[in-house]
């Protein structure tokens, strides 16, 4: 008895068009024959998932069958029956489902772009093929991603041929058509109840072949070649962003567009500041004196040096603003604020004299001096019973 088409496609009577759809694309792309060459027990797959797609997505085959079974679509005359009647050819409808592709035809198809053996996205019907998009990446100084510079870089890469022009063809002659697949790229062959497609051997799926290849490029289209550029890292940028150079990727063969190059930046860590977004950030010590009476101290920046006033009573990890300090926005727009952390420095190797003059302070303060401290034993007092 065939197997119920619900379990062929692996889904529950109960659902929807949406989801028996995508059960039969995800099984007829694993068991298509042109994924699968040579192997018959894929290829049978491939037709009982046909079949049961067809009827479960037809409202009225879809009624039919859930009444009657798969009697609804058998042969009435007899056991010599062959079986199933009226069924479209598997690859009909699995275009129809996928939307496009054919069982024959020349030039790279959807099927060969599906299961990885067709010309790409970048090969044109004309046979011309863009070139390749190019990554670079630039490791530069914290100060030129703040103000921006100019960097000459080298990119190694492929060009196309200047006296073929990217043809491949020697001066005075052309391709000519693949004699073995007809100038299709393709070959096809009979296999059972399937038509399996591969690519011609010969011409590697290009359909036209060189006779008499370009002398300097033998044949390629391209040639190696190092190519210095001029870069200019605009104010702002940050590791991670993108500089797009457009058309000084790989060249293209055919008449095929050159592609673009795109250099990612790298940002060397700074030995004084840190970034977050468009802020910098920068950690002061300050001496203990100086934190509790308060005074002026100067802080770098990444603009120079500038004055900044501490409050009496400046707690250690007390975080403090120099506005418009930052970093210029990429997009425009201002600048961003430099956040400086105060980090008070506890004094070491005190003299006799420094020491007597510590303990006179210990003598002479009183709790007010310390409210943190304060508040923390009122709150652990508990603790401490």
């Amino acid at each position: 008895m065939p197997k119920d088409f619900y379990e062929t496609l692996g889904v529950a009577k109960t659902a929807s068009a949406d989801e028996i759809k995508k059960a039969y694309r995800k099984l007829a792309v694993k068991y298509h024959p042109d994924k699968n060459q040579g192997d018959k027990k894929a290829e049978e797959k491939f037709k009982e998932i046909a079949q049961a797609y067809e009827v479960l997505s037809d409202p009225e085959k879809k009624r039919r069958y859930d009444q009657l079974g798969h009697a609804a679509f058998t042969s009435s005359r007899g056991a010599g029956a062959s079986g199933f009647e009226g069924f479209h050819d598997p690859f009909d409808i699995f275009s129809q489902v996928f939307g496009q592709g054919t069982r024959s035809g020349g030039g790279s198809s959807f099927f060969e772009d599906l299961f990885g053996f067709g010309g790409g996205s970048s090969r044109h019907r004309s046979g011309a093929v863009d070139g390749a998009d190019l990554r670079y990446d630039l490791e530069i100084d914290f100060e030129d991603a703040v103000y921006g510079a100019d960097k000459t870089i080298t990119i190694p890469r492929l060009d196309t041929c200047e006296t073929c022009h990217g043809s491949g063809c020697a001066k005075g002659t052309s391709k000519e058509p693949c004699a073995h697949c007809g100038g299709s790229g393709v070959i096809a062959a009979s296999q059972g109840f399937f038509s399996v497609r591969q690519t011609c051997p010969v011409c590697h799926g290009e359909g036209d072949i060189i006779k008499t290849p370009c002398s300097k490029c033998h044949g390629q289209g391209r040639v190696r070649a190092n190519k210095k550029l001029k870069i200019h890292i605009p104010p702002g940028v940050d590791t991670g962003s993108r500089l797009r150079v457009a058309n000084e990727g790989e060249g293209g063969t055919g008449g095929g567009e050159q592609g673009d190059l795109y250099v990612v930046i790298h940002v060397r860590q700074h030995p004084v500041f840190q970034r977050e977004g468009n802020d910098v950030i920068c950690a002061l010590p300050v001496d203990f004196p100086t934190a509790a009476l308060g005074g002026v101290v100067e802080v770098p920046t990444i603009s120079g040096k500038a004055k900044m006033k501490i409050p009496p009573g400046t707690q250690n990890g007390t975080v403090m603003r120099l506005r418009g300090k930052g970093i210029p926005s990429l997009r425009g727009g201002g600048r961003g604020d430099q956040h400086v952390k105060i980090i008070v420095e506890v004094p070491k190797n005190l003299t006799k004299r420094q020491k007597e003059l510590l303990r006179e302070y210990a003598e002479a303060s009183s709790k007010a001096n310390h409210p943190m401290i304060n508040a923390f034993l009122e709150k652990a007092k508990k603790f401490f019973k």
